[in-house]
């Protein structure tokens, strides 16, 4: 897997101050994007033993509220697994932290995959410039929803994130 950035006291991509983690590779390649240049799966670095221990130093500190997996698209067929084995040993080694996922695609074609059981928040389809609003909270269009994982997957329907 390789990234573009790893983002320190965050907050505009998920509540309270959070990491974010900026892959590379994204197919879904949405018109006026706000981060082309990680839409290449070789672009940016590689993720490496040196910057896993960047993120979990950040994640140890006790004011950060979580990781956002970000980019590019995590679930993108270069970052999938490693995403999702990443996800995996937040979620041990930082049981009360949140996990949240960006991705273009939409949660009924990424309900069935394993990282949705390690994460708290997805914020899921593509970005729609025609629907774009300055005001929204933590999406970037009209159309992309911020789901509450444990609630959905305990429903079995979409439960938004309040």
């Amino acid at each position: 897997m390789r990234y573009h950035n790893i983002t320190k006291d965050d907050m505009l991509n998920g509540d309270g101050l959070r990491v974010v983690l900026w892959v590379s590779g994204c197919s879904h390649c949405c018109r006026d994007c706000q981060n082309p240049i990680t839409w290449d799966p070789n672009g940016g670095l590689l993720f490496d033993k040196a910057a896993k221990e960047e993120l979990f130093q950040e994640l140890a500190k006790p004011y950060i509220s979580g990781v956002t997996f970000s980019g590019g698209d995590p679930l993108h067929f270069a970052n999938i697994n490693d995403v999702t084995e990443l996800a995996k040993e937040i979620r041990e080694v930082f049981p009360d932290k949140t996990i949240w996922l960006y991705t273009g695609s939409l949660w009924e074609n990424i309900a069935d995959l394993e990282i949705v059981r390690y994460v708290d928040v997805v914020v899921d389809g593509e970005f729609e410039a025609d629907k774009k609003d300055n005001q929204l909270h933590w999406k970037g269009s009209e159309n992309q929803r911020v789901i509450d994982v444990p609630g959905t997957l305990r429903e079995h329907k979409v439960i938004l994130h309040a």
